[in-house]
């Protein structure tokens, strides 16, 4: 091709609150529209002839970050129920195994009753695999494959697992006999995320999603009847909310939460007995969220909540269990007072101590407390475990066992590999148990730090900034700027084996960390969301301008996916003249209609993130920064890659299509520099799965990033040799 595809155009006009809106385009969201796949066909082939001069540096690109990949790639096992499990990538292939360790003394009861027996391997090690998701990417025939969920019943002899081959976050989900390696006949064609396990091992509840995505029920199903006969647990009627369900650490409870953007309600139930109504924590009041660990404490049983009860950046509180009678809030009482410094995300319950997630001047920590301490002013101080990398992050790993006496830890950064660990919940120490490979790649040649920078309104905004330890501050050197800002969402700066292959041509990798996520606490978030909205964007912009200083402003390329899309289709339109090049990954940019439109996935439920257009001051809010109704003026635009995908649920491939076709007819000359990356087969809203089809995605981002910055350095380790 040598001109890009040019959409036709339908006459079709919206009229809201006295507003008149053309869109021409709209005939696009109609996914069955005839014209629409062989349109958006011809627009990934306008994608490979631009980008067809790119191939070698993609492919140098692909091989550099697949040589970060170790061949075999092996987790840290994590205890349950008197085995050990672990996860395998296999060398050459996509996706995991799971895998069952019986290399511990107390899996003798298990391996006794084992008609098929477990073979050891050369080593001496017996396992036994599971579940492979290559084999069933294989059979799929697809070339995508998710698992949803992998539980284990309480017993050890049955596997629930949950698969999606499209990309659609359509899960099926089946049950396996984990003695003879076979599925069952029991079988549900829709499900979600979620699940938990009854204490006897015979029925197991999951959540079902309706046709707009959203998950409304929870359902029992009992191992050997038919899915038809399956019950419903729990519903939630109200369209604003989304349920979900888990069994606690204990094993005691099965534990069910709905929950909007800013308000929730928890139910329990005895796991020896599902078949119970579920019972209410604390009932359900607007603004109010709250959610419910079970813990054993010295005067018994009790729920430990995470509210913002009276506490924006949420407070630590307990309650009795409810498992014959719902209660309301008066049944909680105080444990941890809010700290205004500090966002309390989450508290995790074991036999002997507690342990809270938070967020503190910027940084991710784990504070350890013991159960017998809690609520006492006069406890055993608790410790605080600290990320161990530089601008890295300190996490909680795989810890099921409820009575460890240690759990496991993971500390990575963005160019510093996990490091899994094990912390004496006693004493604190920290013994590391693993660090995942990475061949060739070297941490110690680069450096991260983080730094703020003023926004509009005098808000210091905090930017990552990760560099080549030879690539100078100074103004010279190209950038690359990433952020996403919304749902009070935190991207943690996890290892990236694509990341260094920018680093070693002398870009810059910096994350903004604006308002509207939740890097700065709930307030962060308060303060990015419905009508402050356009904080996010001008945060953005602000550590733009702020990094022109450090490095080449005329070189600087800006990233986001999904609401970071919404992000870059913003500063897109308001900012044009700010980027040599933007990439705006299945970007939320058909704003109003979308949100207008409850028929299609989460726009109800997401009104209390973005706003309600129905109301007049709300409409005001989204038609302001809506990138399709705020198009740039012609003339003075940065190059622009887009993507989308045919089965996406979250953001309908819709928005990108029409936002490039109106881009495209508003700026002819321009035109040709915008590019649609389109998936029009399978595949998911953060692109294809499987290890080496991803980073071979990454490889073409990254080509295409390097082009438009004008990099035609070779990576340094290279230019060394």
């Amino acid at each position: 091709m040598t001109t890009p595809p040019q959409a036709r155009q339908q006459p079709h006009e919206h009229t809201e609150h006295g507003v008149r809106r053309p869109d021409p385009y709209h005939w696009m969201r109609r996914l069955d529209a005839p014209d629409l796949l062989a349109h958006l066909e011809a627009e990934r082939d306008w994608y490979r002839s631009a980008t067809g001069h790119l191939v070698s540096l993609v492919e140098a690109l692909r091989s550099e970050m697949l040589e970060r990949v170790p061949a075999t790639d092996p987790s840290v096992s994590w205890r349950y129920r008197g085995s050990s499990y672990y996860t395998l990538l296999p060398a050459g292939r996509e996706y995991r195994q799971l895998l069952r360790d019986f290399n511990t003394s107390d899996a003798g009861s298990v391996l006794k009753s084992w008609p098929n027996g477990v073979e050891a391997d050369e080593h001496g090690r017996r396992s036994e695999v599971l579940l492979d998701a290559n084999l069933l990417a294989d059979q799929a025939g697809t070339g995508y494959v998710e698992l949803g969920l992998t539980l284990v019943s309480p017993d050890g002899r049955l596997l629930a697992y949950s698969v999606d081959t499209d990309g659609d976050e359509v899960y099926r989900l089946h049950f396996r006999d984990l003695s003879t390696g076979e599925d069952l006949a029991d079988e549900v064609p829709r499900s979600y995320y979620g699940g938990a396990w009854s204490a006897d091992s015979n029925a197991f509840l999951y959540t079902v999603h309706d046709e707009a995505y959203r998950p409304y029920e929870v359902r029992r199903h009992v191992i050997g009847t038919p899915t038809e006969q399956d019950t419903v647990v729990q519903a939630e009627p109200d369209q604003r909310f989304e349920i979900n369900v888990r069994t606690s650490r204990s094993g005691r409870l099965v534990v069910l939460w709905s929950a909007s953007r800013d308000t929730s309600e928890v139910w329990v139930l005895d796991a020896a007995a599902t078949d119970a109504a579920p019972r209410s924590v604390g009932g359900r009041r607007p603004g109010v969220e709250y959610h419910a660990e079970h813990a054993v404490l010295p005067d018994g049983e009790a729920l430990l909540l995470v509210t913002n009860d009276a506490a924006t950046e949420f407070r630590l509180a307990r309650c009795p269990l409810p498992l014959e009678h719902d209660q309301d809030h008066g049944a909680w009482l105080p444990l941890v007072d809010e700290n205004p410094a500090e966002r309390l995300e989450r508290v995790d319950a074991f036999a002997g101590h507690v342990v809270l997630s938070l967020r503190t001047q910027g940084e991710h920590r784990l504070r350890v407390l013991p159960v017998d301490g809690l609520g006492r002013v006069d406890a055993q101080p608790a410790f605080d475990i600290r990320p161990d990398f530089a601008a890295g992050t300190v996490t909680l790993g795989h810890n099921q066992e409820f009575a460890a006496g240690a759990v496991t830890v993971v500390d990575q950064a963005y160019t510093q590999p996990p490091v899994w660990s094990d912390v004496d919940l006693v004493t604190g120490a920290r013994t590391p148990r693993h660090r995942q490979q990475a061949p060739g790649h070297d941490p110690d040649r680069y450096v991260a730090e983080t730094r703020t920078f003023p926004g509009e309104d005098g808000t210091a905004v905090p930017v990552t900034i990760v560099r080549h330890r030879d690539t100078p501050l100074d103004g010279t050197a190209p950038a690359l700027l990433y952020a996403y800002g919304a749902y009070e969402y935190s991207f943690e700066p996890d290892w990236d084996p694509a990341l260094p292959s920018l680093l070693d041509r002398g870009v810059v990798f910096a994350h903004a960390h604006v308002r509207g996520g939740g890097e700065g606490g709930r307030r962060w978030w308060l303060d990015g969301r419905l009508g402050h909205k356009q904080h996010t964007f001008d945060d953005h912009l602000a550590v733009a301008d702020g990094l022109a200083g450090l490095v080449d402003g005329d070189r600087l390329a800006s990233r986001g996916l999904s609401a970071g899309g919404l992000l870059q289709g913003a500063v897109f339109s308001q900012r044009p003249e700010r980027w040599r090049a933007v990439v705006a990954e299945v970007p939320f940019v058909d704003v109003v209609t979308t949100m207008f439109d409850a028929d299609v996935p989460l726009t109800i439920n997401e009104w209390d993130e973005w706003g309600d257009p129905r109301v007049r001051e709300q409409f005001d809010w989204l038609l302001a920064y809506s990138p399709y109704d705020n198009l740039p003026a012609a003339g003075n635009r940065p190059d622009l890659l887009v993507t989308g995908a045919l089965h996406d649920p979250r953001v309908m491939v819709s928005e990108p299509a029409k936002w490039v076709a109106a881009l495209r007819e508003s700026d002819p000359q321009w035109s040709p520099r915008c590019l649609f990356r389109c998936e029009t087969g399978a595949g998911a809203h953060a692109g294809p799965s499987g290890r080496f089809a991803h980073l071979a995605y990454e490889a073409e981002v990254y080509a295409w990033v390097l082009d438009r910055l004008r990099v035609t350095d070779a990576p340094v380790s290279s230019r060394l040799g």
